[in-house]
């Protein structure tokens, strides 16, 4: 299993949230493109930047700022969503040169979008499930649909994604450990790579994620920004396991 680091973007800065609030704001750094080559430097392979802008907007609104991070950490690969809601959005996420673009809210309402981008750009699609529960959040997590965890990742695997992003957002930002149970539910029922996200504080945590198979990946967020977790150390303890 390998970690990937979260750098989430609002107003040209490096934040955090709590719970996905807009209103539970921590800005980590005024320097998003210092804060990549930080994590590439102790040791991350793979990038998690989220517009979250663009979440909140429904349409990309940092796309400048994404092309000069994915340049400046090249050749270590990067997956960009936020407001990616409809094939010109993905194109143009993926012209940055991000490696993956992920899909949230659309793909959880619209089959025929999720499959349509998916031949497009066969491999590069991830697709986003944030849950309330065993429900899918929508709208940049404001809103809850009659969508289920499950319904979206079978969706997802019919169509070609490439991995299923989960995120049990009662727990995002929150560093009080990671929805495991639910997260092994989700890879048995479903026959697509995991990435898991919400709740990671330790390294104990990541170990639990690692043994779920299925698991892909964990991304991080807060724990490494408040320095509760060392990725350097954290990258050579998921060594071990292997």
């Amino acid at each position: 299993m390998i970690i990937i680091p979260a750098v989430d973007l609002r107003d040209g800065r490096c934040v955090r949230l709590r719970e996905g609030r807009s209103d539970r704001e921590t800005v980590f750094s005024d320097d998003p493109i210092a804060m990549a080559l930080r994590w590439v430097s102790l040791g991350a392979t793979r990038l998690h930047v989220v517009d979250l802008d663009g979440a909140f907007a429904g349409e990309p609104r940092q796309t400048a700022l994404v092309a000069k991070i994915v340049a400046a950490v090249a050749p270590v690969p990067v997956e960009i969503g936020g407001g990616l809601r409809d094939p010109a959005a993905v194109e143009a996420a993926l012209e940055t040169g991000a490696r993956w673009a992920v899909v949230g809210t659309r793909a959880a309402l619209d089959a025929g979008f999720l499959a349509d981008v998916c031949r497009r750009h066969p491999g590069r699609i991830v697709v986003a499930v944030d849950a309330r529960g065993a429900r899918v959040a929508v709208k940049g997590w404001t809103e809850v649909s009659e969508q289920t965890v499950t319904d979206v990742g079978l969706r997802a695997r019919e169509a070609g994604a490439a991995a299923l992003l989960y995120t049990d957002i009662s727990r995002d930002g929150m560093e009080q450990g990671p929805n495991v149970d639910d997260t092994a539910a989700l890879a048995r029922a479903i026959d697509l790579p995991i990435l898991a996200s919400g709740g990671v504080a330790t390294i104990d945590d990541l170990r639990r994620m690692a043994m779920i198979p299925g698991v892909e990946a964990t991304i991080v967020g807060r724990a490494l920004y408040t320095g509760a977790i060392d990725l350097a150390a954290a990258i050579s303890a998921m060594s071990t396991l292997q």
